[in-house]
């Protein structure tokens, strides 16, 4: 029987869950995820976990917070005066909007905090510093 490798074209059904067992996402009830094996599409310990499984196989992986979304950083908090931010803005923490950078990408932040001289964004991924747990099941490959 066919095995998942790097360069594979694989579908799987997955949910993942927090240390706690908070599902946090799931394809359950909706189309499998599709995604090409070792070449950075998913984070790297989910893509470790499809690795080797046959179609119909069902295994759950513990990805660990450094192979998911990394470690949390401090130095990813920064802080905005509310005067520089667009005047109809009304931030909520909680909430996430999208910033551009000076080079032009765009990232998601986070408000973190808000004080009356501050508003502190997070631009760690929501699940930085987490250990994920996934029940992955494999569908289809396509070589």
């Amino acid at each position: 029987m066919s095995q998942a490798k790097a360069g594979d074209q694989v579908a799987v059904h997955y949910t993942g869950t927090l240390t706690d067992g908070t599902v946090f996402d799931s394809s359950r009830g909706r189309e499998p995820l599709a995604f090409t094996v070792g070449i950075g599409q998913v984070i790297p310990g989910f893509d470790q976990a499809v690795t080797g499984m046959s179609i119909g196989e069902t295994r759950t992986a513990v990805v660990p917070a450094d192979e998911a979304y990394g470690v949390y950083q401090d130095e990813l908090l920064f802080s905005v005066d509310p005067q520089d931010l667009p005047p109809n803005l009304a931030p909520a923490v909680g909430e996430q909007y999208q910033m551009r950078q000076g080079d032009g990408q765009v990232i998601v932040v986070t408000v973190h905090d808000i004080t009356p001289t501050e508003v502190i964004f997070d631009a760690n991924h929501p699940l930085a510093g987490q250990d994920l747990t996934f029940e992955i099941e494999l569908v289809t490959i396509e070589a």
